[in-house]
């Protein structure tokens, strides 16, 4: 009989970085490209028409959500927008994790506008080379509030330029969302408080 060699079974182990590789770290990658997978067809979901992009620029707190897994818990949510030379947008988002004075988190996706008629419809990259879906559905006429959608109506975000809203214009983008097709009950407030 011939002597069959087993072939060495796969192994992390023997890989440089071979510590960072874990399999939590592998579920995360997998989920992050699970949730930005998307298809960038026309979107399925009303944009607004038009949105003065400069204007649109600078710091949105987030007022509610309906949360990714990265941001359960999130306290203090901010998103801020730059505008850089080649049209991207430079993009910070922090939060303080599970609590006011839980541990900073700070990620800095890029915005690409897909549809530079509207300035509606980018594409948000976390990682390379995935770009999520991203609209604005909502934006009144002062670039005081925002709502930020999807077609699947998985996610969204309402955002202000302060830290909270009167009660019956959050109720008004909550009739919105639910009019577009969005599951209301799952939309969450995100807690926030400031000194200032």
């Amino acid at each position: 009989m011939k002597n069959i060699r087993k072939r060495p079974r796969f192994s992390f182990q023997n890989y440089p970085g071979s510590k960072e590789i874990t399999m939590k770290n592998i579920w995360r990658i997998v989920m992050i490209f699970t949730f930005f997978i998307s298809c960038f067809s026309a979107p399925t979901i009303k944009t607004v028409e038009y949105v003065d992009i400069n204007r649109f620029m600078g710091k949105w707190y987030v007022i509610a959500n309906i949360p990714t897994f990265l941001e359960k818990g999130a306290h203090n949510a901010i998103e801020s927008y730059t505008l850089n030379d080649d049209g991207t947008i430079a993009t910070t988002f922090t939060f303080r994790d599970k609590a006011f004075d839980g541990p900073v988190k700070e990620y800095h996706p890029r915005g690409f506008i897909r549809d530079t008629k509207s300035n509606a419809v980018w594409g948000m990259q976390f990682i390379w080379p995935i770009k999520a879906e991203y609209l604005i559905i909502y934006l009144n006429d002062d670039y005081t509030y925002t709502v930020i959608g999807r077609s699947k109506r998985d996610y969204v975000w309402i955002m202000a330029r302060t830290p909270s809203i009167p009660d019956n214009e959050y109720n008004a983008i909550l009739e919105f969302l639910k009019i577009v097709g969005y599951d209301i009950s799952k939309i969450q407030k995100v807690p926030q408080k400031w000194d200032n």
